[in-house]
């Protein structure tokens, strides 16, 4: 089988797998809302940046290519 249609297979099932986990945990861990995030409130606008949400989604799909590099090799 080539390369690209093993990725395809295995990105749709890391995707179900993280939707899986992020429904699980979404439930005990609020993700959107890390600390460290930036929210500010000044009557009636809202302004809000998940600037560590960002870096902890970040990490981990960094994390993910690093391991995926070494099934396709």
């Amino acid at each position: 089988m080539n390369a690209i249609p093993k990725f395809l297979i295995l990105a749709g099932i890391a995707l179900i797998v993280i939707g899986l986990i992020w429904t699980g945990l979404g439930r005990f861990i609020n993700i959107g809302r890390l600390p460290g995030d930036i929210a500010v409130e000044k009557g009636n606008v809202k302004f809000y940046f998940p600037i560590v949400t960002c870096i902890v989604i970040s990490v981990v799909l960094s994390l993910v290519a690093y391991i995926a590099r070494w099934f396709f090799k």
